[in-house]
């Protein structure tokens, strides 16, 4: 399958969606979607929060399916490794995203390639960033908990302008977004 996305810039994201767990995964899974890289902290659960119910439902749910899965963080292993333990994907950490370094290796542990392999995440400056410089489809996804790390406070406010022009921008919709 080539990837069929809208031409995408560095930072905007190919589908902005409020939550992870809005997202139709059978729609893209039938587009010819067939990996997944997840960022984990305020993407899947809050900032350093070990897999929750919902959280292992989505990825029973995305097996299913007939989805490869890995997380790609740029926390240390111990992190990755308490919320992997209830998920059992393929990890990568100290992924030193936006570095595409870490996007290829979660490719080959997949057994994917870049243009059936997409990546969901909250942040512009490096989940986003790091996908879109491969050509990868990127979801950006709102995070889950405001509370966040002073260093992720200053990045949200440099995120704001550019999500402002997105959603005024020929490339913003939102007609993928399950409902609540």
């Amino acid at each position: 399958m080539k990837n069929k996305q809208k031409k995408q810039t560095l930072f905007y994201p190919s589908e902005l969606i409020s939550s992870t767990y809005r997202i139709d995964f059978e729609r893209l899974y039938a587009e010819g979607w067939r990996g997944i890289i997840f960022d984990i902290d305020n993407t899947l659960v809050p900032h350093g929060a070990p897999a929750d119910e919902r959280a292992i439902r989505l990825f029973r749910r995305l097996k299913k399916i007939g989805f490869e899965c890995c997380l790609v963080s740029n926390n240390k292993k111990p992190r990755v490794e308490m919320f992997n333990k209830e998920i059992q994907v393929h990890m990568v950490w100290l992924a030193h995203k936006p570095l595409s370094a870490g996007y290829r290796k979660a490719i080959k542990e997949m057994g994917t390639q870049e243009h059936n392999t997409l990546v969901i995440g909250d942040q512009i400056f490096t989940d986003l960033w790091g996908g879109s410089f491969l050509g990868l489809k990127t979801i950006l996804v709102l995070p889950i908990n405001p509370k966040e790390e002073i260093q992720i406070v200053l990045k949200r406010i440099l995120e704001r302008p550019i999500l402002w022009l997105y959603r005024h921008s020929q490339y913003y919709s939102n007609e993928h977004e399950l409902p609540g």
